[in-house]
């Protein structure tokens, strides 16, 4: 199939932006100022390649970002791409230094008495690697002494192999340091429901679009995801309480916990040497998610909010420079005040006043056409909605507290998307009338009837050509008019698979170095899930697996079509034992058999009847056609 091209903006899109560059306030620098501070160098040029030549990271792809937005991208977002593709080299203050635009997070240094202290170290060994090296090259060579993980998010863990070897972080001759419950949040994000969210991760980040104004300009947080190796390593320092103090390198830090925050695990530190506090991703020149358009567990801003009201009155009166793991640091106390207790004000208002307007009866869909934010908050560019939005993060609040029922009995059990597609399109007078009334929505700017009325067609007959055509023009000038850097690729990824077939999932966070840190508790459970239930339901089975590296055993059963694993030592009534090492035992779960390591006493044929009922997730799964 030949690529479709790209459409040019309406005369609605165009007048829309036009109107919000009149009104934004474009007169207030000072981001670009800060974006600038501290610049040493670039990264020239700006590609990064893997082993095998393949393009992990390529900076350059976003030289089109400069002058004035063009009709196809929201002047906001056009503003917030341009900052966010700075990339090389930065000096936040004497002794600590970041590397930007190298990934979609940034990689700090901290300059201890004898050698570096690495914060977040990307996602990809590649890009770590080259940001590293990018620092080693402007301030000498020095040995990693100690690596700090944020939170347990894989583009703040990910690339770790660049700067540690897991040998190193196990014989703890360098310190690894993450928050309580890192590990553990880390592997279940990432493997539970990782094939559902790297497929969706796929349309939020843009992976298959085209870099340019008529596609992908960035994401709000960061340009994109790089496409590189991933590792984890086991950290060595646990930190569990607030104001707990470590010295790594003659480097005394001071921890402040932030759990259930924007990652399950989390936490801020203080440098009293430096003045200087990292925020982790708690505050960024963004408003964030408060649930990703990826997938996730909701996050709570009522609590996210407190954690930045103590980090203010921790923090605050002795700070001179604040730094994340995203986007550019804010100078100065006053500034550094203000910056946090506005992103405090924008997390605290979008919960209050969703429960507000909730126990008013609203439902999530209609209090996020009623919020709107107050105006000193809506002058402050760091509270833009580039990466979260207002919208989707009103719903994340109501599902929270509410779940996914409004409370109509009409709405308690619709039919699912299909065979309610039909019955619209029937109702309404056939296909073509639905695409005829789609064609008027667009024509006259409301592109997001037009999208539902579409949406019904294709569902309902995903092979006409005239609905997947005008459906695919109506995303593409959603995604031009949207603020939000995730909206605009989940719009144009729909207009690109629309028109040119399925992209499936070019990056999937399950990589192997993630999946062998898969506890046996863990690894039992994510087989649990792939336990095809119907197909199991006649089978019963009783597995002991004697894990030899671990000295652990487990007894496995599967009945009912549900697989429940516990520890137990091996006795009678087993099926069949397994005898065989915790990273052999990953081997067979990906249907390796006949790799050496395995000894099987009993009847064989169990395992081979367990292994007959798992099924492995899709990465292709279809997303805007049935």
């Amino acid at each position: 199939m030949t690529p479709q091209e790209n459409k040019p903006a309406t005369p609605v899109i165009e007048a829309a932006h036009a109107a919000l560059s009149a009104a934004l306030p474009f007169d207030d620098t000072a981001d670009f100022e800060n974006a600038d501070r501290g610049f040493i160098a670039a990264l020239e040029p700006g590609l990064i390649t893997a082993a095998d030549g393949s393009t992990v990271w390529d900076a350059d792809a976003y030289a089109f970002l400069e002058g004035a937005a063009p009709t196809t991208v929201h002047p906001g977002l056009w503003r917030q791409s341009t900052l966010v593709a700075k990339q090389g080299l930065f000096e936040v203050t004497e002794g600590i230094y970041q590397v930007r635009g190298l990934d979609l997070s940034n990689v700090t240094f901290v300059e201890g008495d004898t050698g570096v202290i690495v914060i977040d170290p990307l996602i990809s060994t590649e890009t770590a690697a080259a940001a590293f090296a990018l620092y080693s090259e402007h301030r000498g060579t020095r040995p990693v002494v100690a690596v700090i993980f944020t939170h347990s998010h894989i583009d703040h863990f990910g690339g770790v192999f660049a700067v540690v070897s897991p040998e190193d972080a196990a014989s703890g001759a360098v310190a690894v340091i993450a928050p309580e419950g890192f590990l553990e949040h880390a592997i279940a994000e990432n493997v539970y429901a990782g094939t559902a969210m790297s497929r969706r991760a796929a349309y939020m980040y843009g992976a298959a679009l085209e870099r340019g104004p008529q596609g992908q300009v960035g994401a709000g947080l960061g340009q994109t995801t790089s496409m590189g190796e991933v590792g984890i390593v086991v950290p060595n320092l646990l930190i569990s309480a607030t104001g707990e103090r470590h010295v790594l390198d003659g480097v005394e830090i001071e921890f402040q916990m932030a759990p259930g925050t924007e990652a399950p695990a989390e936490m801020h530190f203080y440098f009293p040497r430096f003045r200087a506090l990292c925020m982790a991703e708690n505050a960024t020149h963004t408003l964030h998610n408060l649930l990703t358009l990826r997938g996730a567990l909701v996050r709570d801003p009522h609590v996210w909010s407190g954690y930045l009201t103590e980090a203010i009155d921790t923090f605050g009166g002795r700070t001179d420079v604040a730094f994340a793991s995203h986007h550019w640091p804010t100078w100065g106390q006053e500034n550094v005040v203000e910056f946090l207790s506005n992103q405090r004000d924008l997390y605290a208002y979008l919960h209050d006043q969703t429960l507000r307007l909730l126990n008013k009866g609203y439902n999530g869909a209609e209090i996020a056409e009623l919020i709107e934010l107050p105006p000193a908050l809506e002058a402050a560019w760091s509270t833009h909605g580039y990466y979260g939005s207002v919208s989707h993060n009103v719903k994340a609040i109501y599902q929270r507290y509410m779940g996914w029922f409004d409370g109509n009995p009409a709405r308690l059990w619709p039919h699912p998307p299909v065979e309610s597609s039909r019955r619209h399109v029937a109702a309404m007078g056939g296909i073509d009338q639905v695409v005829a009334l789609a064609h008027e929505a667009f024509d006259a700017g409301d592109f997001r009837w037009a999208a539902t009325l579409l949406d019904y067609a294709i569902f309902s007959d995903e092979t006409h050509q005239p609905a997947r055509e005008l459906q695919a023009d109506t995303l593409e000038q959603l995604a031009y008019g949207s603020e939000n850097g995730t909206w605009r690729d989940f719009f144009l990824s729909g207009a690109t698979e629309l028109r040119n077939g399925g992209f499936g999932t070019p990056v999937s966070a399950s990589a192997p170095a993630v999946v062998a840190q898969l506890s046996p508790a863990q690894l039992f459970d994510s087989l649990a899930l792939r336990v095809n239930g119907p197909a199991a339901w006649d089978l019963d089975l009783r597995l002991d697996v004697v894990l030899t590296d671990l000295d652990v055993s487990y007894r496995v059963t599967l009945r009912n079509g549900v697989l429940i694993s516990r520890v137990a030592e091996p006795s009678a009534g087993a099926d069949v034992t397994l005898t065989l090492s915790k990273l052999r035992l990953i081997a067979i779960a990906g249907g390796d058999l006949t790799s050496p390591g395995l000894e099987i006493t009993g009847d064989a044929s169990a395992l081979q009847k367990l292994l007959s009922v798992l099924e492995a997730g899709d990465p292709d799964f279809a997303i805007v056609t049935p």
